[in-house]
């Protein structure tokens, strides 16, 4: 069984290194990204169980990355700084970061971090579990991320998923083309509209093949889209 993924976003190639040669050691999967708008777009494309976050970066601090994570995400942050000042450290909190650590650090005091941080995130997990949404033979298990349609199991990509997701929590309500992309794709996608599209037409495609006919995702042309709820029979 593969490990956790944690995203280690810092802009020293040493720290980089020394982290992910001791995160592996222990099962752990990693991803690496250098700057902060990288770290951003590894999040959505990768979904990490945890981030590793650095305070100094070249192209947007660690507080801004924690602020713009945070607007769509609860994965758990813990901060890495050279700096020791009480201030800086409430202020990574404050922004919701989960926990934090000073450069220089000793892998180990790294590595119970990272664990103690998702046993908590994991317990919050179990403790809040989400209840499905269902409509007219749609089912959606927020907690075990399936979907079904007539009892017909829908293979979607992470991305679909999350498109379909956020449509569902506001089923009947048009969401436009703007939020869904900061929602689903995150900061600064917010005018790839064609993204947007492309994914709707996918998701269409396969919930039409599991009898989704005709479509409940509906469009207003370049405003945005929503999910319908039919009518039971």
């Amino acid at each position: 069984m593969s490990g956790p993924l944690v995203l280690v976003v810092d802009d020293e190639r040493r720290y980089r290194e020394l982290i992910e040669l001791n995160l592996a050691r222990r099962g752990y999967r990693v991803l690496l990204a250098a700057d902060g708008l990288a770290g951003l777009n590894l999040l959505e494309r990768e979904s990490p169980d945890l981030i590793v976050l650095d305070l100094m970066l070249p192209d947007m601090d660690g507080y801004e990355v924690c602020r713009r994570i945070r607007e769509y995400s609860l994965v758990p942050i813990i901060m890495l700084t050279a700096k020791s000042d009480e201030f800086d450290k409430v202020r990574g909190l404050h922004l919701g970061a989960d926990d934090y650590v000073t450069k220089p650090f000793g892998a180990e005091e790294l590595l119970a971090r990272v664990e103690a941080v998702l046993r908590r995130a994991q317990h919050a997990a179990e403790m809040v579990v989400p209840a499905p949404f269902v409509s007219a033979g749609l089912t959606i298990d927020f907690a075990q991320r399936r979907v079904a349609l007539h009892g017909r199991d829908v293979d979607l990509s992470p991305g679909e998923y999350k498109l379909l997701h956020h449509l569902a929590v506001n089923a009947g309500r048009m969401l436009v083309h703007e939020d869904l992309l900061r929602r689903v794709w995150g900061p600064g996608y917010e005018g790839d509209a064609d993204l947007l599209h492309a994914a709707i037409r996918r998701l269409r495609r396969k919930l039409a093949a599991a009898g989704d006919t005709p479509s409940r995702v509906h469009t207003r042309r370049g405003v945005g889209y929503w999910l319908e709820i039919p009518t039971e029979s």
